[in-house]
Formats: structure tokens, C-alpha cells, sequence
């Protein structure tokens, strides 16, 4: 068996895939999907992977976009995660053309590493990231439980193996209240609009008094409807986390707490609703992150270590990690001034850098696909720290 020889077939064979990945990237850059709506991606995905010999289920796990394609049989199953959904009206401003596309790329060329080695490889699809906890919903309904490892390559700023993501629920809140002339008989009104004003005043004090890496922020989605006529309705949106879900439980109690009291001071009646998906941290499988870290460095990538310094956001891989080895990792596509969730870095998950970036983590994730379906104790080493962490 020369593992080094299957890692130079498979890079070669994404290298010969090169501009047709870079093409779909593009395709599903410019034709941007919101969660659970992304029908043209998924399909486009899936029809690849058939017509390269991949037996494909659509619609798994009762989501419309999602999909899983399998080729080979047998163990270990690897597979290999592609996102493809986009932010509101910001597009692919977090890159998920470039995941979607270099999952494709490592699974179609993985081909290769299962026809000599045996095993199977699995790209699945999974839609609604951003917002829905597409993963989160896959896994509580079964999804990954024939998978023996996980990964997918995110597009960022730096490479990294090692993903610092947060526990996070959504909390939907609105205030009902009473309408009235604003300058003529403002007493006989009830502001819901001064009761999210306050709750927002309230969370803004309770930031002082939570943990450094906990999170609270939101936004009003309704704030009433003329500057003349005391509001009758308001509603917002927020986004709880926390390093743990055991201090995210705590925290959810002590942020609706805000709203309660903004409800006491002004009247107006209070309705929430925790959201039904919760973002699990993410819990990296070192042995797994070294065997991906080696691939990236031998294609010349250097690994940067956490940061204590970087920002903290949220995935539902860390949902999958939870029941299955897994890896976030970050493949560099633009400079450290570029934050996600940007139109500069909307612009960059089309550029030349981004390109590069997605055949990179490709190449990466295939040689890693390689090395665990040709290597049993780098297997072994991975299911052993798995086990140990949920004891």
C-alpha cells in the first residue's frame, strides 16, 4: 500500500477538476439561496456526484435540500460536509460556494483512495446553516450514524484546524400593547416599542455581568408603524451563546428576565419563543485536526494555533462533532482586516484567492480521506479520543 502515491493521485485529480469546481463555486455565488431554499445548489451537487458514480439520496433526513451520496461500502466511513446557503441580502458573504464546491472536489476525487483501499466516502449535504441549525435538525433525526469521522473546510481568514465555536439558541420575542395618538393622548397608549427599548437597555446592562465569551445580540424586527401613533406592537430577534450549553441554560433564564421586567414597567404583554434547534459547541478531534494539519502543510499551508485574540461565532458542525469525530478547520481567502459576514468578504469568496483557498481545502480533505481509510491506527487514534471524551 503507498499512501503517498494515492495522495498524489487524488490532488491530481482535483488539480484536473480545477476549473469546473471554481465554476460551480461561481454559479452558486451568483445565484445566492437562503436557508432550507437552496434547491439550484443542492441540485447542482448532487447531479455531479451521480454522474461521477456517487449513489445519491435526496432529501434526507426530511429536508428538502439536504442530500447523501455514498461511494464504496463498508468501514470506515469518511464523510465529507458541504454548506451551500446564503446570508440575507449580504449573498455568500461567509463562503459557503467555496465549502460546497471543495467538498464536491475531495469527494469526487476520494474516489480513488476507496477503489484501491476499500471503505466508503460520503459528501452530505446540509442546508440552513446560518440560521436553522440544518445539522442540528439532521443529527436528531438520525443523520451520521453510519459515519466514522466528519469534516469540511470553512473559508476565513487564517488556516486553522482547530474551531472555537459557541453553544447558541435563538429567542424570538414580541410586546403587545395598546395604539393611541402619540401627541394627543399619549396616557391612553401602551408603548411596545419602549418595552423592547428597555429590554434592549436591560441586556446591554447584563452584558457587564456575564462570562467574557458569552454572547447576546439582536435586532427589532417591528417597531411599530407611524412616529405619531404609539406603537402596538413590537418584535425582535436575538442570539444567545455561550462556551457551554450548561451555562447557556443559566444565561437564557437571566436574558428573558430583561424582557420580563420591560413588560412589568410598561404593561405591554410579553411572547417569546426559544428557538426549537440549539448550536452545540464544537468539539474538535485533535487526532483527526493532526492528520488534516500534515495535508495542509505538505501543500505548503502554515497552520496557525487559536487565538485567544479571535472572534467567536457558532456552527451546527458542532452538532455532528457531538456525535461523531469531526473538524471545522479554515482555509486563508483574504486579509485579517476581511470579517465574515461582510460584502468584502462576499467579494473575496468569488476571487482568485478564493479559488485557491477552495482547492486547497479540497486537496486537503482528499489526502486526509487517504490517511484514515489507509492507515487503521490513525483511525484507531481518532475513535479512542472520541470515546475518552464522552465517558
Amino acid at each position: 500500500m503507498d499512501i503517498e502515491r494515492l495522495k498524489k493521485a487524488v490532488v491530481a485529480e482535483v488539480d484536473a477538476r480545477r476549473e469546473e469546481l471554481i465554476e460551480l463555486s461561481l454559479r452558486i455565488h451568483s445565484n445566492p439561496e437562503l436557508g432550507f431554499e437552496e434547491y439550484k445548489a443542492a441540485g447542482w451537487l448532487a447531479e455531479s456526484l451521480e454522474g461521477n458514480g456517487f449513489s445519491v439520496e435526496r432529501g434526507s433526513c426530511g429536508l428538502d435540500t439536504a442530500f447523501e451520496a455514498s461511494y464504496g461500502r463498508g468501514s470506515p466511513t469518511i464523510a465529507i460536509l458541504a454548506e451551500y446557503d446564503a446570508l440575507p441580502k449580504l449573498g455568500h458573504a461567509c463562503g459557503h460556494n467555496i465549502i460546497a464546491a471543495s467538498a464536491l472536489g475531495a469527494g469526487i476525487a476520494s474516489r480513488v483512495a476507496v477503489d484501491e483501499l476499500g471503505g466508503r466516502v460520503m459528501v452530505i449535504g446540509t442546508p440552513g446553516e446560518e440560521i436553522y441549525g440544518g445539522k442540528a435538525i439532521m443529527v436528531g433525526r438520525g443523520g451520521f450514524l453510519d459515519v466514522d469521522a466528519a469534516m469540511m473546510v470553512h473559508p476565513g481568514v487564517r488556516n486553522t484546524v482547530i474551531a472555537q465555536a459557541l453553544a447558541c439558541v435563538s429567542l424570538e420575542v414580541e410586546f403587545f400593547g395598546k395604539a393611541s395618538h402619540a401627541a394627543s393622548h399619549p396616557y391612553k397608549g401602551v408603548n411596545a416599542l419602549e418595552a423592547m427599548v428597555l429590554s434592549f437597555n436591560g441586556i446591554d446592562s447584563l452584558r457587564q455581568h456575564i462570562k467574557d465569551r458569552a454572547r447576546i445580540h439582536g435586532i427589532i424586527t417591528d417597531g411599530g408603524e407611524a412616529a405619531n401613533i404609539i406603537p402596538a406592537h413590537s418584535a425582535g430577534r436575538f442570539l444567545v451563546r455561550a462556551e457551554d450549553e450548561a451555562y447557556l441554560d443559566e444565561l437564557k433564564g437571566r436574558v428573558l428576565n430583561c424582557f420580563i421586567a420591560a413588560s412589568i414597567a410598561t404593561g405591554a404583554r410579553l411572547e417569546h419563543r426559544w428557538g426549537e434547534v440549539t448550536y452545540a459547541p464544537m468539539r474538535n478531534n485533535l487526532a483527526l485536526a493532526e492528520v488534516f494539519a500534515m495535508n495542509i502543510q505538505s501543500l505548503g499551508g502554515k497552520i496557525e494555533p487559536p487565538s485567544p485574540e479571535e472572534g467567536f461565532g457558532s456552527t451546527d458542525m458542532g452538532n455532528v462533532s457531538q456525535v461523531v469525530p469531526g473538524i471545522h478547520p479554515t482555509v486563508a481567502i483574504a486579509g485579517r482586516e476581511v470579517v465574515a459576514h461582510s460584502p468584502e468578504f462576499a467579494a473575496a469568496a468569488a476571487s482568485e484567492a478564493g479559488h485557491n483557498g477552495l482547492i486547497t481545502g479540497a486537496k486537503a480533505m482528499a489526502m486526509s480521506v487517504v490517511d484514515l481509510l489507509g492507515d487503521f491506527e490513525a483511525m484507531t487514534r481518532i475513535r479512542e479520543e472520541f470515546l475518552k471524551g464522552r465517558r
